[in-house]
């Protein structure tokens, strides 16, 4: 079952962070990645993230191995270890004078919101807050209140105000901007994430009783082209994204488009099979979603047991959240499918971090308690990939790896 949009936690995960390439043309810029120095890779916090964010409870073992507090009915606050964090962040302007918080551009959701001095100060750990009252431009919403609810039982919550939000060289004037007044203790820990920016569609947005749109909805109509393609790399180099234009120098080939159905709020689309390593090409419909905001690759067991069935040693550890695997071990390539263009996901992307020991932690997981199968970072950085507002549909591209 797919959550409903009151559940789904912006726990962002990792993508998200811009600084603008100068002069941008009008209608179309290009904004960088911007690496987050205290980021630390951890596969069991990852899964744990993508639990909560898709409102679901973390699994007893894995929440036990995180030291996570599990008397969610007694009233007690989950803990998170440091790793928990997310390793790309964005510089976003906000209000007149403009006020530069650090947020995380996630497709999975659709809230634009930040730490403020509307925020109780035992939620704060040295986060930049946006005021509200130093901004000539910010007016309160009446009435307007926001809240997006957690797989812990943990929430966020606030008040909305519009005020003028720039990425890039463009501004939306009246932006809604919901500031927070209770924060997940997820949030309060990572200090370098102010916020979260996000680019799913409209219809998941939580602010009651008008839902508001996406700061990408509400400047596409400015843009050449109303979409924004990405361009993720791996080993820390810097990624992009591109908004209002594809830039033909980042991909080869040409691109592939599959149909989003909007129906769920996410861009949510079918792949047209799978293969591992050399093996054969399965078609079959695999329906999932492509989230900047989730790390990793959340696939059907049957998909993920078959990839970690021809890598010796590899074993799924309830304690860790997922697969493990020796890191000596040569991970295959992984393949998928959109439409009759093949996705190769070269098997070095297939190892994400280090476990414990000689033991590592797969980028391919399962997504049997998640509810939907997303394509995460793992997925999205073997591609140049296009998120078009105006059919709807999403393009797959290869690229120079």
């Amino acid at each position: 079952m797919i959550p409903s949009p009151s559940t789904l936690a912006l726990v962002s995960a990792f993508f998200g962070a811009v600084t603008a390439v100068p002069a941008p043309q009008p209608g179309r810029f290009t904004v960088n990645q911007v690496r987050n120095a205290n980021f630390k890779r951890h596969g069991p916090s990852q899964v744990a993230k993508t639990y909560l964010k898709f409102g679901r409870p973390v699994p007893d073992e894995l929440a036990a191995s995180l030291g996570m507090t599990a008397k969610r009915s007694e009233g007690s606050v989950s803990t998170y270890p440091q790793e928990y964090d997310s390793e790309w962040l964005t510089p976003v302007s906000i209000g007149t004078p403009a006020q530069t918080l650090m947020l995380d551009f996630d497709t999975g959701s659709s809230d634009l919101w930040v730490f403020s001095t509307d925020t109780s100060s035992r939620y704060v750990n040295g986060q930049t807050e946006y005021s509200p009252a130093k901004s000539s431009t910010a007016k309160k919403i009446t009435n307007a209140k926001w809240s997006i609810s957690y797989g812990d039982g943990s929430s966020s919550s606030g008040i909305v105000y519009t005020d003028v939000v720039t990425i890039g060289g463009l501004s939306v004037a009246s932006q809604a901007v919901e500031s927070a007044q209770t924060v997940s203790s997820s949030f309060t820990e990572e200090s370098d994430l102010d916020g979260l920016l996000g680019l799913a569609f409209s219809s998941l947005n939580t602010v009651t009783p008008t839902q508001q749109k996406t700061w990408f909805d509400n400047i596409k109509s400015s843009l050449d082209s109303p979409i924004f393609a990405v361009d993720f790399k791996t080993g820390g180099a810097t990624g992009t994204y591109d908004f209002g234009f594809i830039d033909a120098s980042k991909h080869t080939g040409s691109i592939t488009y599959a149909s989003i159905s909007t129906s769920q709020g996410f861009w949510e689309f079918t792949s047209s099979g799978y293969a591992v390593g050399s093996g054969t090409f399965k078609s079959t419909s695999i329906d999932g979603i492509a989230d900047t905001g989730t790390t990793l690759l959340y696939l059907p067991s049957t998909i993920v047991s078959a990839y970690w069935s021809t890598v010796s040693g590899a074993k799924s550890n309830s304690a860790a959240g997922g697969y493990v695997f020796p890191c000596s071990a040569t991970l295959p390539n992984f393949t998928f499918g959109v439409g009759s263009a093949r996705i190769v996901i070269p098997g070095s992307y297939m190892n994400y971090a280090p476990y414990s020991g000689t033991t590592c932690f797969g980028g391919l997981q399962s997504s049997s308690g998640i509810g939907i199968n997303i394509f995460g970072d793992v997925a999205l950085k073997a591609a140049y990939v296009v998120f078009d507002a105006s059919t709807p549909r999403i393009g797959w591209a290869s690229k120079t790896l």
